[in-house]
C-alpha cells in the first residue's frame, strides 16, 4: 500500500514508460491475437489496462481523463496506445492535486470491501503488471518482438554482448 503520494507517482512513472513500451510494439493485426478461442484478444487485454485506471481511480473519488468503463476497444493500436497515455498522465495529475498522503489511509467501499485509497493505488499497479505479463505471450504468439522490461527480452541479450540464458 502507498503511504506517500510522491513514492506512488514515482513508482507510475515506471509503470507508465514499461506500459507504453509495450503499447508501442502493438500493431493493429495483432490485436486480434488470442491464447484459444474463447479467450480475451491481445487488443482487448491492452485496452482493459487503459480503461481500468479510470475505474479504479473512480472508487478513489477521482476522475481522469479516460473513456467510460465499457467503451468498446479501438480497432488501432495507435489509439490504444494514445489513450493509455493520456489517461495515465490524467491521473497522475489528479492523485497529485488532489489527494494527501494522509487521504491514502482513508477508508473506501471497493469490490465488496473496506480499502484505504492507498491501496487501490497499490492495485492499479500490480493489476497493470498481471496484465503485461499475459500481453507479453500474445505478443510471442502474434509475432511481435516482446521488449524487456525488468530485464532484457530474449532477443535482447545480444545487444548486451552475452547469450539469453535457457
Amino acid at each position: 500500500m502507498y503511504k506517500s503520494i510522491n513514492d506512488f507517482l514515482a513508482d507510475r512513472k515506471e509503470e507508465n514508460g514499461f506500459t507504453l513500451k509495450m503499447l508501442g510494439v502493438l500493431t493493429d493485426e495483432s490485436l486480434k491475437q488470442k491464447v484459444w478461442a474463447e479467450g480475451r484478444t491481445l487488443g482487448y487485454l491492452a485496452w482493459h489496462i487503459t480503461l481500468s485506471i479510470g475505474e479504479m481511480m473512480d472508487k478513489i473519488g477521482l476522475a481522469p481523463d479516460c473513456p467510460p468503463e465499457d467503451a468498446p476497444a479501438p480497432a488501432k493500436a495507435s489509439e490504444i496506445y494514445k489513450t493509455y497515455e493520456k489517461a495515465s498522465a490524467s491521473m497522475m495529475s489528479e492523485v497529485s492535486t488532489k489527494l494527501t498522503d494522509k487521504s491514502l489511509n482513508e477508508e473506501i467501499s471497493a469490490y465488496g470491501q473496506t480499502w484505504k485509497k492507498g491501496m487501490i493505488l497499490y492495485m492499479l499497479s500490480g493489476h497493470e503488471i498481471h496484465h503485461r505479463g499475459q500481453l507479453t505471450v500474445l505478443m510471442r504468439q502474434a509475432g511481435l518482438k516482446v521488449p524487456g522490461i525488468f530485464g532484457p527480452a530474449k532477443e535482447e541479450w545480444a545487444a548486451y554482448g552475452m547469450q539469453a540464458p535457457e
